[in-house]
């Protein structure tokens, strides 16, 4: 009796056990939901897909300052950038002016800053040279011993044709005049080797003697006919002065003045150093690793681009200049481990008048810091895009077909990313003509995750029957 009362509670306990467990298993056709519980589930279903269109009023287009462009299949150089930095052309941009004789420097006529033309004064240097004294002194004597040799050869002419003097006379006065001439041929290009003007040479054959001496700005540099330019530059351009231009050009500017006011100077000894920054070079510095890329370059002849800091691009004419590689350096710098390579510069300036003097602003200068863009690989029929024009997520890259209001969002695969580009590939994600976002790549992303996670559906509406259709 016993085992029987708990064999119908056991039994019991089990049917109870069954029937809870067939309503739980049925409780969606036992207890169906409401309809508002069932929008909110839709709606929480929905929040979690992530939509593919996003939706942008022309005023939120503005405030971005979108802009949508036609892509187009090109071919693409991928680049390596570089540093860089401007620099003086040695030989080319600056030139040393020293003192032809020993003397003081009793004026200086320019400073630092200055513009000089060719044969403008620098400074004037009082002479006390002996040697130079004494040449001075030769030339003059031996001017006027040829002024007594032809008086005298005048006279023993007429005594000689009468046979009152031996013709062998006559020859050895015309022998000395040479000798005096070859003397006087010799001060002279002496004197104007050490900076005097022909005018104050034949001032000394007159026997006003020279105590002080101008030094000026040398000759003008000759470029080369292949270093000049295709077009002259519209702008008031200094330059050397070619051989079409007029000598009254400006050739030089001061760069560093080496003496001061009564100073002693020796012969050979550095007294100013005028300079000209149009021909310029861009040296860049490389690592060992590049050199392969750089010497292809440079043999083919690719052309680079150069982006120059504090550049105000703005208030300058376009730089109208192909830069190539010219040749690279053969040494490694010893603390940085870089070698150089250099790119021709032509440089641009401008003049303006100041208490009648004029001054030189040049575009760019020694020491200003440039990135350099080196071509290395070419990618064929590639879409090319600012890097502005896409939006990153995880591995994930995104770009923007414009259509209207609506934007759809575009998976791409990326070949290549630098500063300034995106080089997408061909795969048919993108249809050629398509217009695309150009900027604010980032910022349609972020607009389309805040409309996800609203769960409307941008581009649709609700007619009043309860119908949806996509906007007209």
């Amino acid at each position: 009796m016993q085992n029987h009362k708990v064999l119908k509670a056991l039994v019991g306990s089990f049917l109870i056990c069954v029937v809870l467990g067939s309503i739980w298993v049925m409780r969606e056709h036992l207890f169906p939901a409401s309809d508002t519980e069932q929008s909110a589930t839709d709606k929480a279903s929905a929040s979690t897909s992530e939509l593919e269109i996003l939706e942008l009023g022309s005023q939120a287009r503005k405030n971005l300052n979108l802009v949508a462009k036609s892509a187009r299949p090109a071919d693409y150089w991928r680049t390596i950038t570089i540093p860089g930095v401007v620099q003086d052309r040695p030989g080319v941009s600056d030139r040393g002016v020293t003192s032809p004789a020993i003397g003081a420097i009793s004026q200086i006529h320019v400073y630092p800053g200055d513009t000089v033309r060719p044969g403008e004064r620098l400074v004037t240097i009082q002479l006390f040279s002996e040697y130079l004294q004494s040449t001075q002194t030769q030339l003059f004597k031996a001017s006027e011993e040829i002024t007594l040799l032809q008086r005298e050869t005048d006279r023993l002419s007429s005594v000689a044709s009468t046979g009152g003097i031996s013709k062998s006379r006559i020859i050895e006065l015309n022998n000395e005049v040479r000798r005096q001439e070859t003397l006087i041929k010799a001060s002279k290009q002496e004197l104007l080797n050490r900076g005097l003007a022909p005018a104050q040479v034949e001032q000394i054959t007159r026997g006003s003697f020279v105590s002080s001496i101008e030094v000026v700005a040398p000759p003008p540099r000759t470029i080369a006919l292949e270093q000049r330019p295709a077009t002259q530059p519209t702008v008031s351009q200094a330059s050397f002065v070619l051989d079409d231009q007029s000598a009254d050009s400006i050739a030089y500017e001061v760069q560093q003045l080496s003496v001061e006011l009564g100073q002693t100077v020796q012969a050979g000894q550095l007294i100013a150093e005028l300079s000209n920054h149009q021909h310029l070079y861009v040296v860049g510095h490389a690592f060992k690793r590049e050199a392969g890329w750089l010497e292809r370059a440079a043999q083919e002849g690719r052309p680079v681009e150069i982006e120059f800091a504090d550049d105000s691009a703005e208030v300058w004419p376009p730089v109208d200049q192909q830069f190539q590689i010219r040749h690279l350096s053969n040494t490694i710098d010893a603390e940085s481990r870089t070698f150089d390579f250099y790119v021709p510069l032509d440089n641009q300036s401008r003049s303006y008048e100041k208490a009648g003097e004029t001054f030189l602003v040049w575009r760019f200068r020694p020491g200003q810091r440039t990135r350099i863009q080196v071509p290395v690989e070419k990618l064929e029929n590639v879409f090319i895009l600012p890097s502005e024009a896409v939006a990153h997520e995880g591995p994930e890259t995104f770009v923007y077909r414009q259509n209207g209001d609506l934007f759809n969002q575009i998976a791409v695969h990326v070949l290549h990313e630098d500063r300034r580009h995106v080089v997408i590939a061909n795969d048919g994600s993108i249809t050629p003509g398509t217009f695309l976002a150009q900027n604010a790549g980032a910022s349609l992303r972020r607009v389309l995750k805040s409309q996800s996670a609203s769960g409307e559906q941008p581009g649709l509406h609700v007619h009043a029957d309860g119908t949806v259709h996509a906007a007209h």
